[in-house]
């Protein structure tokens, strides 16, 4: 491990034990909120802290191990066995301690707003919205998240144009984040006599929950319109103006909302929307100002890229970004989504300790 890891792991632990003592003082102990965020500063640290004194006790096991001779050549196999385990536990210490150093991503621990949308391909591309929706669907369920609709689009052919919705739970950013961009789908449409396989694509776009203190939205800059439902919905959803759209002039942006029976809640929704929206431009200006040598191939949430194939004929999912391919098709379309995912977390963490991020 680099001396510079050390003095950085060095440091942690003091700020650990001075947090540890400043919470038994009975001025902190006095003030709930002083004490409150020294407890939470301090659970942060705590993983790092109990990771890095595991390390220091097994190197010092190792090293003790180092210094004994044994005449017994039993004994000495057994010594030597020790040892290598103990090596092999203290590299996978040490690649954990450099990945709970990086800096965090500010948004993972956040929810999101996914936007799913047909591209190329006609109707296909509509039906496989609603099959990427289901899909997304399935996994959250799995993972414990809550899916909450803000929009949907029907197309003609049962699928949809467009959906939108926001996923709240632990961490969901963290996950979600490697699925913007083109997903694309070779198959034999339903409506396809001849059985020719047909290529099309949809749009992901995932985007960090804004919070309602970090973009301000100036009433001026904005224009609120009603209108009637369309679509499926329930009773009242299509014979009253419940539906909102909001244009924000200043960037053009337009983004509606008919979920809901309400327009209040549906207005509510779109603002939340539109925020996430601006939110999402700002964090945009802020990657493109970071040198392109440092730039991380994946979770950038480039939406012109294409990150995936779906292959029916094959039954296989290509992954472009990491050259991942997966002969499991029809268990990723039912949610099984955690070796895509795993895989695309653990190239981002290899690429971060790769480049000092």
């Amino acid at each position: 491990m680099d001396k510079r890891v050390f003095d950085k792991l060095d440091e942690i632990v003091i700020r650990f034990n001075d947090l540890e003592e400043s919470l038994s003082s009975k001025e902190v102990v006095s003030d709930h909120k002083k004490s409150s965020e020294l407890a939470k500063s301090m659970t942060s640290l705590e993983p790092i802290v109990e990771k890095y004194r595991e390390y220091q006790k097994l190197s010092l096991e190792l090293s003790e191990l180092e210094k004994e001779k044994y005449d017994d050549e039993d004994m000495s196999l057994l010594v030597e066995e020790e040892k290598q385990k103990l090596k092999k536990d203290l590299e996978n210490l040490d690649r954990d301690l450099q990945l709970m150093l990086l800096p965090k991503d500010k948004n993972d621990e956040k929810n999101v707003i996914v936007e799913i949308r047909a591209g190329a391909g006609g109707e296909e591309a509509a039906i496989f919205v609603s099959d990427i929706f289901r899909m997304y669907q399935r996994y959250i369920t799995e993972l414990g998240w809550r899916i909450e609709p803000l929009n949907f689009n029907e197309a003609s052919s049962g699928g949809f144009k467009e959906v939108v919705f926001m996923v709240k739970g632990k961490g969901v950013y963290s996950k979600m984040k490697f699925e913007s961009g083109v997903h694309r789908v070779q198959r034999i449409p339903k409506t396809e006599s001849s059985g020719r396989i047909h290529t099309s694509t949809i749009t992901v776009a995932v985007l960090p929950e804004a919070d309602d203190v970090s973009i301000h939205v100036d009433p001026k800059d904005i224009q609120v319109d009603v209108y009637r439902s369309s679509g499926a919905g329930g009773q009242s959803v299509n014979t009253t103006d419940s539906a909102v759209r909001i244009t924000h002039f200043p960037t053009g942006l337009v983004v509606t909302c008919q979920d809901e029976r309400s327009q209040i809640k549906n207005r509510e929704k779109a603002m939340k929307i539109l925020k996430t929206k601006l939110y999402d431009l700002e964090e945009e200006k802020k990657r493109k100002e970071i040198d392109d040598s440092r730039k991380l191939q994946v979770g950038r949430g480039d939406r012109s890229e294409k990150v995936r194939t779906y292959n029916y004929p094959q039954g296989r999912v290509t992954d472009h970004r990491i050259n991942l391919t997966l002969h499991k098709l029809d268990a990723i379309m039912n949610g099984d989504m955690k070796d895509l995912i795993d895989s695309l977390m653990s190239f981002e963490q290899a690429e971060k300790l790769k480049q000092g991020i």
